[in-house]
């Protein structure tokens, strides 16, 4: 992907197979959407952004392990390191990772087993409400991830955010709660052009059409509503389109028409 002059790459870790229920949805709904088993065989997405002197990734992945989900469902990761090298981009080379917020498959590969970062030059930014929810509150994560949150405090590699942020120029940090406390979306914009990663605020592009289809992770499921209905509205200005971690193909697209608007998925 283009946005002016900022390339952007997208990298799936490995894959999400979700469920009906995962929506709230019943058997036999978009079957678009599901196969013949019930099961929508989704990407767990990250984006490689490049500016002139920065290497973003927004989001880190799973990591290389599997886990068995409730009611069938599946997380399978283990394949950033492989995207990265297709790309051409060495862990080093990574200036930033910016976690739209800290699900496992978010953040499976911000640090090894001991608590030490895998991607040693980056400054990580997340959501403060997430730091409150997962490092130090009831929020499910890894050991070895809480032990890497976990750094003396003012850490200069860990950038906790209250508010929206500039990563870099034409790249900022947006929050968008509901998902989670601290949900972020990175807007890259460049030369009139700007584009969403929309992390998990928006699961699947299905969600337009069947606004009532929530995700079973939401934590506040009626801010996570009302966060996906302000994205809808911003996806339908006539520049800004937008791709989210679970995206099927990690395409991008964008909210079209009147009176009935739709998504609009881009080649």
């Amino acid at each position: 992907m283009r946005v002016g002059d900022i390339r952007v790459d997208a990298v799936s870790d490995g894959t999400f197979v979700a469920r009906p229920g995962y929506f709230g949805a019943g058997p036999g709904e978009r079957p678009e959407l599901f196969d013949r088993d019930g099961a929508a065989w989704l990407p767990i997405g990250c984006f490689v952004v490049r500016t002139a002197d920065r290497v973003v990734l927004v989001d880190a992945g799973l990591g290389p392990e599997a886990q068995e989900l409730p009611g069938g469902m599946l997380l399978a990761g283990g394949q950033l390191p492989t995207g990265l090298r297709a790309l051409g981009v060495a862990p080093d080379e990574v200036t930033d990772v910016v976690c739209t917020h800290l699900h496992a498959d978010h953040v499976g590969w911000l640090f090894d087993l001991d608590g030490a970062p895998v991607f040693a030059q980056a400054t990580v930014w997340f959501g403060e409400g997430d730091r409150q929810h997962f490092v130090e509150g009831p929020g499910e994560m890894a050991a070895h991830v809480r032990a890497g949150f976990r750094a003396p405090a003012g850490s200069p590699r860990l950038r906790p955010l209250a508010a929206d942020a500039t990563v870099t120029p034409g790249v900022t940090a947006v929050l968008t709660p509901g998902h989670t406390p601290g949900s972020l979306c990175v807007a890259v914009a460049s030369g009139g052009d700007r584009l969403l990663l929309l992390g998990d605020t928006v699961t699947c592009p299905v969600q337009h059409a069947e606004p009532g289809w929530r995700s079973f992770s939401d934590v506040d499921p009626a801010l996570a509503a009302r966060t996906r209905q302000r994205l809808w509205r911003e996806l339908a200005d006539g520049r800004t389109t937008g791709v989210g971690a679970h995206f099927p193909l990690l395409a991008p697209g964008r909210v079209t028409g009147t009176p009935a608007p739709r998504w609009q998925q881009l080649p």
